[in-house]
């Protein structure tokens, strides 16, 4: 009798254990195939393979907005439509960390083309720009239009400056 009970809590702690979804760490992002100016995420593994035992619910985080996307075979569609060219940060937390990605998407004659961004350059380019303006004094004007250029840009097409520094801490914390 009591081994029947034993049986029987095992049974529903594992049933319990299955029922779990299985964790996204990684992900592509490519243009829908519709071609509806929507972008389309794949769970993938650390070699960026596309996992297709992913299904059912999972929140991201995008650009800003949190909201539900519905994986079927790996992929799932998001929702928002892209009117122009863009930045596109894009976040899944779980478990084991938070996994995100910058993406300045340059949309053309009606297609999609992401491009992931390295955080790192984010730091990088004002750093270099600022160094040059240090080392060369005629370089100042030059480096102030520079980066104000760069700082309209981002902001222009959706990279506002809390985005920024989000993307770039996310970036810092992937490295350690």
């Amino acid at each position: 009798m009591k081994r029947t009970y034993l049986l029987l809590l095992f049974l529903a702690f594992s049933s319990f254990a299955f029922a779990q979804k299985a964790a996204i760490n990684n992900f592509i992002v490519k243009e829908s195939l519709l071609k509806n100016s929507k972008l389309a995420i794949i769970a993938a593994d650390s070699l960026d393979n596309p996992i297709e035992k992913i299904n059912g619910l999972y929140t991201f985080t995008v650009s800003g907005f949190t909201q539900p996307v519905t994986f079927n075979d790996g992929v799932a569609i998001l929702p928002l439509q892209l009117e122009r060219s863009a930045f596109v940060y894009i976040k899944h937390q779980n478990e084991s960390g938070t996994h995100s990605k910058l993406l300045y998407v340059y949309k053309k004659d009606g297609s999609l083309n992401p491009y992931t961004i390295n955080s790192m350059w984010l730091i990088i380019f004002p750093a270099l720009i600022i160094f040059l303006a240090f080392a060369f004094r005629k370089f100042i004007i030059a480096a102030v239009i520079i980066l104000i250029i760069f700082i309209y840009f981002n902001h222009s097409n959706g990279l506002n400056l809390s985005t920024f520094f989000e993307t770039i801490f996310d970036g810092l914390k992937g490295m350690f």
